[in-house]
């Protein structure tokens, strides 16, 4: 038996089992057992700090399932809460290796600041066939794939149904798509309830998910797309918590959207810490 330590921790509701690199750990199926929420500690994954080569540190994210993800905003703030608990020097900024490329994050208290590396393959206004019905879609890799599809009645909506089944759909073959389900609050405010993947259920926040959908949230919202610098977007999560989401604007040489300087700001929360007996 391994003891292994460990924090439990939450960002915006997404929680998490943080570790250093244990040599040798079977990661998937050690996550998969400490994610169980009751035959284990409970999380939607596990985070593990590692040494990098290319950055100040290196980030793994371990979804609940044991696949590894390539990216996580919500995961990557509580790293970056992490990392400054643990070390008595930590640069007012530094860098997260993951294999969506390397972040950099600052951390003030329990709040978190990440830059997300830039967003890619922005498709909007999607058909995605389901049965004899067509939903309007719109995809964005944040880091991980996803599609956000505008709603009205977000609160009531059923969002374990639907995106079961848009997440598997052959549209986003073969690595599938986390599913965003976004209402309009008010300008420059949107709610949001995601579907993830890895996870395959509904979860209280998604980082890059809240990233996905104010990007696609704003502009969607604009008449004619212009080069902005600082433009933001505030997220109502499912727990409550409000994410914030800046970012720069620009268009390429064929005129689409060139979206740069992605900033993702909210909590990063110790729940406890103890010793995992693996």
């Amino acid at each position: 038996m391994k003891k292994i330590p460990f924090f439990k921790m939450q960002g915006a509701g997404n929680d998490f089992v943080v570790i250093d690199d244990v040599p040798g750990l079977d990661l998937p199926a050690f996550t998969q057992k400490v994610c169980d929420r009751h035959m284990g500690i409970g999380a939607d994954g596990v985070l593990v700090l590692e040494e990098s080569k290319k950055a100040d540190y290196r980030m793994r994210i371990i979804n609940a399932d044991g696949s590894e993800a390539e990216m996580c905003g919500n995961g990557a703030r509580c790293m970056a809460v992490y990392i400054r608990q643990k070390f008595a020097v930590v640069p007012e900024e530094f860098g997260m290796e993951t294999l969506a490329g390397v972040i950099r994050a600052r951390v003030e208290e329990d709040t978190a600041s990440v830059r997300l590396s830039d967003p890619r393959d922005y498709r909007p206004d999607l058909e995605i066939k389901i049965g004899g019905n067509v939903v309007v879609g719109h995809f964005i890799n944040t880091g991980v794939p996803h599609t956000v599809i505008f709603v009205q009645g977000l609160q009531e909506f059923d969002v374990g149904g639907l995106g079961r089944i848009v997440r598997q759909h052959h549209l986003f073959a073969p690595k599938g798509t986390n599913v965003n389900f976004v209402e309009k609050v008010r300008d420059g405010v949107v709610a949001l309830r995601t579907y993830e993947r890895g996870v395959e259920a509904e979860t209280l926040a998604c980082g890059t998910g809240s990233v996905a959908s104010a990007l696609i949230g704003y502009l969607q919202g604009q008449k004619k797309i212009e080069p902005t610098d600082g433009a933001s977007i505030r997220v109502v999560t499912k727990s409550g918590e409000v994410l914030e989401v800046s970012f720069d604007l620009d268009l390429d040489d064929k005129g689409r959207p060139a979206i740069t300087n992605v900033w993702l700001k909210g909590s990063g929360k110790v729940i406890c810490k103890g010793e995992y007996y693996y």
